[in-house]
This record gives structure tokens, C-alpha cells and sequence, in this order.
């Protein structure tokens, strides 16, 4: 009798827990999780976001225009930055595209274009000459570009995004960064509610989750 008496509680206690998570008031180590060691940030007032993605990642693409809306909502409240993450030697030209581009500063502009390539027109950014003929179809001077591309500049971008990688215990992507000091993605919101049962309803619910982490940022910098 007694058992029964501690699974009902159990169980009472269980459905309790799991009916108060929510990406609106999210809590530590559920819907986000603190860095074991902050990272330092130089974005002054304003609180600095990293996305760590890949260009070929299915799920970075399918999350990226939600992602950009919020960027765009927030405004002047954050800096906003990408780290594409190393991976084989195969997928390493996508990343030294990306870092080509944020050195040309076409980062942003081609961020869409470059994913719909990949994911919809099934281009194969595995070779370099492959992503030289995409760059230059798409109106950006091809040799300027593969100047850039081969530059020992983009080669210092993919060590430090390697290094980041480390620093901020990245184990998979897409994951978003918040001040240095806090890490949400749609797979820790949707581990945390289980009723987002789509990865779209655990995008969605992830900028909640994003919106919370920078009002809290931004009140301790006051």
C-alpha cells in the first residue's frame, strides 16, 4: 500500500513539474543551461548572441529564417554573431565559404541564398571550385572572392571557430549563446516541453527562451 501511496506521488509530483515548464518563464538547467566557465563578451551595453551553426545542417536551415525574425525584432537590444562549426575535411569548404563571405561582408545578404542552394537545389558545396562557380553565378567577383577565400584571414577565422567550439562546450547545432553564459536551442526546449512535439513548435518556442535569457542579460548591465 505504501508503495502505491509514493509511485501516486511520484507521479502527482512528475506531471506537476512538467505542467509549470514553459519556454515563457524557462528555468536553468531545462529549457537552457549555463556555461560551466562564462565566456567574455565585447558588445558593451548591448548583450552579444551567438548562433553556432552549419550551412549544412537541415535543422540550422529550417530554423534560420525564424531566427532571423527574431534578430530583427530585437534590434538594438543584442549583437548578433555566427560561428559556422568545423566538421570533415568534406563539409570544410561550406565553412571557409561562410567566413569568406563575413570577410567580404556579404555574410547576411547571401546567408538565405546559401541554404536554399544547399537544401533545396541540393547544389554540392563539398569542392572549392564547386562553391567559385555558385559565388560568381550569383554577381560576386570570383577572384576577389577566392583571394579572400585562400586568405590567411578566413584561415584564422576557421581556428577560432574550432577553439569557440571548446570554449562554449558545442556538441551539437544548431545552439544559441546568450552573454557569454547561457545556452538554448530547440533541443533543450523541446526535451524541457514535451507537448512541442514538432521541431517547429520547438523553434518557435526557443525565441521565448531567447527573448527571457536577453531581458535578463540586459537587466544585469544596468
Amino acid at each position: 500500500m505504501l508503495k502505491k501511496i509514493l509511485f501516486a506521488a511520484c507521479a502527482t509530483l512528475a506531471f506537476t513539474a512538467a505542467a509549470v515548464a514553459s519556454p515563457a518563464a524557462p528555468k536553468e538547467g531545462a529549457e537552457y543551461q549555463a556555461l560551466p566557465t562564462p565566456q567574455p563578451t565585447d558588445s558593451g551595453k548591448k548583450v552579444e548572441v551567438i548562433e553556432f551553426f552549419a550551412y549544412w545542417c537541415p535543422h540550422c536551415n529550417t530554423f534560420d529564417p525564424l531566427l532571423t525574425a527574431w534578430v530583427k525584432k530585437q534590434g538594438d537590444n543584442i549583437v548578433f554573431k555566427r560561428v559556422h562549426v568545423p566538421y570533415n575535411e568534406r563539409m570544410a569548404p561550406q565553412q571557409k565559404l561562410y567566413y569568406t563571405l563575413e570577410s567580404m561582408g556579404l555574410a547576411d545578404q547571401f546567408q538565405g541564398k546559401v541554404l536554399h542552394a544547399l537544401h533545396e537545389e541540393r547544389q554540392d558545396f563539398t569542392r572549392d571550385e564547386a562553391v567559385f562557380d555558385w559565388v560568381a553565378k550569383n554577381g560576386i567577383d570570383k577572384q576577389k572572392f577566392i583571394d579572400t577565400y585562400r586568405s590567411f584571414g578566413v584561415a584564422g577565422k576557421v581556428r577560432r571557430a574550432g577553439a569557440m567550439m571548446d570554449a562554449y562546450k558545442i556538441e551539437y547545432w544548431p545552439l544559441i549563446v546568450v552573454d557569454g553564459r547561457w545556452q538554448a536551442s530547440p533541443s533543450l526546449t523541446g526535451q524541457a516541453n514535451k507537448d512541442l512535439d514538432t521541431e517547429a513548435k520547438q523553434q518557435q518556442a526557443t525565441t521565448q527562451v531567447l527573448d527571457y535569457l536577453v531581458a535578463k542579460a540586459k537587466a544585469e548591465k544596468k
